[in-house]
């Protein structure tokens, strides 16, 4: 019996209802293990980020209250009581705590009177490329420091030079120390220059711009900055 059109259409599609039935079944059979396999793998990855991410929150918390009973038997001038916690702190997965701890430890040793010391655990910082550069710039700053007395001046020009420019956040430290190099290296010109420099940025620690104002004005150069001329006007 000839099938009508419509009766046609719906045994065409019953058809091919069946034959992507069979496919999908075909396909399963052959590659449902797989699939199963992956998507397992996928969920287990998925709940292992979740884990890390939630560890490291917990951790990072737990790092913060160490950091801050570090601080409080600092102030509390009980030394010994920091050299444990420091050296986990130290060796953490977070940058931040990594970095802070190693600072406090050469903080340590500067108020031990550890210049060497000291020096030496900035310069390891300095030179740490898993921190970021802030971190490594401040380092290389207060290694400078620690050494400062025992460095030639142009070591400390080179050193610093690339810090010792007004768009570096740490403009004033690093220019002051260049600075006071210059003077020491007989070139007055380029140390008032600088000193001027120092005085006249506005987000240079006020007290270091103080000093640049009175250096520059005894190497000839009227550094007096506009506020501090109103000041003394007021007076």
């Amino acid at each position: 019996m000839a099938l009508t059109p419509q009766n046609n259409e719906v045994f065409m599609r019953e058809v091919d209802e069946e034959l992507r039935r069979d496919q999908l079944m075909g396909f399963w059979t052959r590659y449902g293990r797989i699939v199963a396999v992956v998507v397992v793998l996928a969920l287990v990855a998925l709940g292992g980020w979740f884990y890390w991410q939630h560890r490291q929150n917990v951790q990072a918390g737990e790092q913060g209250v160490a950091y801050d009973k570090v601080l409080e038997d600092l102030a509390a001038d009980r030394t010994d009581a920091v050299k444990a916690p420091l050296a986990e702190l130290a060796a953490s997965d977070v940058e931040g705590y990594r970095a802070m701890a190693r600072f406090v430890e050469g903080d340590v040793l500067l108020k031990n009177d550890d210049l060497k010391g000291a020096a030496a655990k900035f310069a390891g910082i300095a030179a740490d490329t898993s921190l970021a550069r802030p971190y490594r710039d401040l380092a290389l700053i207060r290694q400078t420091a620690a050494e400062y007395d025992t460095l030639p001046p142009a070591q400390v020009v080179d050193r610093l030079k690339g810090l010792a420019v007004k768009d570096s956040a740490w403009f004033g430290s690093a220019g002051e120390m260049v600075a006071v190099a210059y003077v020491r290296m007989n070139r007055p010109a380029d140390a008032g220059k600088l000193f001027g420099e120092i005085a006249g940025t506005e987000n240079v620690p006020e007290t270091i711009r103080q000093r640049a104002v009175q250096m520059a004005g005894l190497l000839g150069v009227d550094a007096v900055t506009e506020p501090a001329q109103e000041k003394k006007k007021a007076e």
